[in-house]
């Protein structure tokens, strides 16, 4: 079973993308969300902030939540 990248709902802080990374290769999310602040500072800002934003549209919302609300498959 190929295992995939989704945005999670369940204890995100903006839109879930760290949250799913971290869940995606099984680390704990505040290592993403460090990594992800010091990218950004590093580059400037405008890199890590067009990232995050172009991941915000490209990796799907995790299955089973519709406007927020977790939903029975």
């Amino acid at each position: 079973m190929v295992k995939k990248l989704y945005r999670v709902e369940n204890g995100k802080k903006l839109s879930g993308v760290c949250m799913g990374l971290a869940e995606y290769i099984n680390i704990d999310v505040t290592i993403i969300r460090l990594i992800w602040a010091l990218f950004t500072i590093f580059t400037g800002f405008f890199m890590g902030i067009v990232l995050y934003i172009a991941c915000v549209f490209i990796i799907p919302e995790e299955p089973g939540y519709i406007d927020g609300q977790y939903t029975e498959k």
